[in-house]
C-alpha cells in the first residue's frame, strides 16, 4: 500500500524518537490501555501529565531565567497565557496590555534559548490540558487527581546535585518524558475511537519538537558531551517502562498480573 503524505510525515517524526528510546512500549501496556474500562483513568492521567509538564517547564524558567532574589516575581501558570513566544527572534514579548507586575517580570527575565523554548512548551502543554478537559467534559468524565506512577521520580532520583550537571540531567529527563509520550500517543491512537485517534495523532508534532528542544538545551548547558548521560537515562527509562507496575498510568510499566 502506498504511504500517504501524512503517514510519511509521522513516520519521519517518530523515527528519531524510536532510535532515542531504548525500548518500545510493551505490548502488555497497550493491551490493557486500549480496554474501554480504562479510558476514563487514562484521560484523567493524561490531563495531569500535561499540567505537570507545564509546571516542570515553569520551574526551569523560574530557576534558570531569573536571579535567585527575583524568582518570587514569576507568578503562576496563568502568566504564560498572556505571552507570545517568538522563537525566531529569541525573545519573549508581551501582548498589547500588560499589568505592572507582568512588566516587572519581563524586565527581569533573562532572554535565552531556554526561556524561549520553555514558554512555548508551557503554552502548548496548557492548551493540551484544556483540550483533554474538553474531551472529558463531553464524555461526562470528572477531572480528579491520581496517584503518580513511579516513572518521573524514578528518573529524577538520579539527577546530580551540582550545576550545570543538575539542569543538564533535568533537561535530558524532559527529553525522555516527551519522547515516551510521543511514542505512546502513536502506539495507542489506532486502538481508540475516531475522536481520540485524531486528537492523539495531532499531538505528535508538538511532542516530537519538545523532545528535541529539551535535548538541544541539555547539550547547550553542558560543558562536555552529553552522550554518556543520555545513554544512562535511556537505560533507566527503559528499566522503568519494562518493569511491572501495579497501577496503569500514561507512563507506567508492564501491568502486573
Amino acid at each position: 500500500m502506498e504511504s500517504t503524505p501524512l503517514h510519511t510525515e509521522f513516520s519521519q517524526l517518530l523515527a528519531p524518537i524510536h532510535k532515542f528510546l531504548h525500548c518500545a512500549t510493551p505490548a502488555a501496556w497497550i493491551e490493557q490501555a486500549r480496554q474501554p474500562e480504562y479510558l476514563s483513568l487514562l484521560l484523567v492521567d493524561h490531563a495531569n501529565c500535561e499540567m505537570k509538564a507545564a509546571m516542570s517547564a515553569h520551574s526551569l524558567v523560574r530557576r534558570y531565567c531569573l536571579p535567585k532574589e527575583k524568582r518570587r516575581l514569576l507568578p503562576n501558570l496563568d502568566f504564560y497565557k498572556s505571552l507570545e513566544a517568538l522563537p525566531d527572534k529569541a525573545e519573549v514579548l508581551g501582548k498589547h496590555v500588560l499589568t505592572e507586575d507582568s512588566q516587572r517580570v519581563f524586565d527581569e527575565l533573562e532572554k535565552n534559548a531556554l526561556l524561549v523554548k520553555m514558554v512555548r512548551l508551557i503554552q502548548e502543554e496548557l492548551h493540551h490540558f484544556e483540550q483533554v478537559l474538553e474531551i472529558m467534559t463531553a464524555r461526562g468524565i470528572e477531572y480528579s487527581t491520581l496517584s503518580a506512577s513511579r516513572y518521573a521520580q524514578g528518573l529524577l532520583r538520579h539527577v546530580r546535585t551540582h550545576e550545570p550537571a543538575a539542569v543538564v540531567d533535568r533537561l535530558i529527563i524532559g527529553a525522555y518524558i516527551e519522547a515516551r509520550s510521543c511514542e505512546r500517543f502513536a502506539r495507542l491512537a489506532p486502538h481508540l475511537d475516531e475522536e481520540l485517534n485524531r486528537f492523539y495523532v495531532s499531538l505528535l508534532r508538538s511532542e516530537a519538537r519538545h523532545y528535541s528542544d529539551y535535548l538541544a538545551l541539555a547539550a547547550d548547558y553542558s560543558d562536555r558531551d552529553i552522550g554518556e548521560r543520555v545513554a544512562f537515562f535511556g537505560a533507566r527509562e527503559a528499566e522503568l517502562i519494562q518493569a511491572p507496575d501495579e497501577v496503569l498510568r500514561f507512563h507506567s510499566g508492564v501491568p502486573a498480573g
